[in-house]
């Protein structure tokens, strides 16, 4: 009875996608199909392994007096309790949101508020960055954590001012040159026995991506799903090439890659479930457990030696293969310092 029924939902989704998209040329069609589908079975395997390893999922945190941590987004959602964590660590905390005015209340209201210093960020400008950076690295020279968390899914086609696929670009490439811009910083504050640490905050949804090495941008053909698969791979990617890189200068600055699970926030609007606010109560992730890894990431010690790891519920996460061919990593920063000016050669220095 059981698969009648998976074969029955599985037939009607496929007539209903059809019907919806038969305008499209068949390979597209095909193409879109299979992302959806992959995309669908990436999160049902991202909230078996929350229900599996939700125990895991837990960080003590530390007393981290003068650290100093940047953090992109914050202000909403999953930004928002691992900012509450950091400031309970008593760790200085520098976010960048598009409205500084927003975080008023997170300064007034939360443990250790006073050490919350915010600044002005789109990441959807590469000009933005380096204004931020360069207002972070004047005023704290000094960087332990830098936190990659801000992020969008979905959507409609759209290229940023820098003329990048939005996804691409605010998920992957400005917190690329925000991490070459602070690397110097990062580097100054980070101790063989406690390197500084860069954590890109990804997701299971990286799973059926691969990067479109021909067309970035996907002018050929727009897919927002593998847009964003696209975005998130290039997440892990880069966390684990940037660990080798700085691994082989004698850097001590280690990166990581989140998946902070499933999470009942906003980023959710631009899909059927947020038609279903219910279903997201029951079985997704607060976000407060959803910023857990990302302080997991940020504190454990047990990782420190295992620099370019993907954590999902405080544990090694599972990762495509795609994302650890040394081959695709190298192209991807070389494609990403093209995209940002950047000379691969001087990648992270002054």
């Amino acid at each position: 009875m059981f698969v009648i029924t998976t074969i029955t939902i599985a037939t009607f989704a496929a007539a209903t996608y059809w019907i919806m998209n038969r305008h499209k040329p068949l390979k597209h069609l095909l193409s879109d199909f299979r992302y959806m589908l992959d995309m669908q079975g990436a999160g049902a395997g991202g909230l078996i392994d929350d229900w599996i390893n939700i125990r895991r999922n837990k960080i003590e945190l530390p007393d981290a007096s003068r650290k100093i941590a940047v953090i992109t987004g914050g202000a909403r959602g999953i930004g928002t309790e691992v900012v509450r964590g950091l400031l309970k660590a008593n760790v200085t905390v520098i976010m960048g949101i598009r409205k500084p005015d927003a975080a008023k209340k997170m300064m007034e209201t939360m443990e250790n508020g006073k050490n919350l210093h915010v600044f002005s960020l789109d990441l959807q400008s590469q000009k933005s960055v380096k204004e931020f950076a360069n207002c972070v690295t004047k005023e704290f020279p000094e960087i332990n954590y830098l936190i990659n968390n801000a992020g969008i899914m979905y959507g409609d086609y759209k290229l940023t001012e820098d003329g990048i696929e939005s996804q691409f670009a605010v998920n992957h490439l400005n917190h690329f040159y925000l991490t070459h811009l602070l690397l110097p910083a990062l580097k100054k504050a980070g101790r063989v026995e406690e390197p500084s640490r860069v954590v890109n905050v990804s997701s299971c949804g990286h799973y059926p991506g691969k990067i479109f090495f021909d067309d970035i941008n996907m002018k050929e053909h727009y897919d927002t799903i593998a847009a964003y698969a696209q975005s998130k791979l290039a997440q892990i990617m880069t966390a684990r090439y940037l660990n080798k890189l700085l691994d082989s200068q004698d850097a001590n600055v280690k990166f990581y890659s989140v998946h902070p699970g499933i999470v009942d926030t906003d980023l959710f609007e631009n899909t059927t479930f947020n038609k279903l606010p219910w279903l997201k109560k029951i079985f997704f992730k607060t976000p407060e457990k959803g910023a857990t890894p990302i302080l997991f990431a940020c504190f454990n010690k047990n990782i420190v030696e295992r620099g370019g790891l993907y954590i999902s519920n405080c544990i090694e996460g599972i990762s495509n293969r795609y994302s650890k061919n040394i081959d695709h990593q190298k192209k991807l920063f070389d494609i990403s310092c093209e995209l940002t000016g950047i000379d691969p050669d001087k990648f992270g220095k002054n």
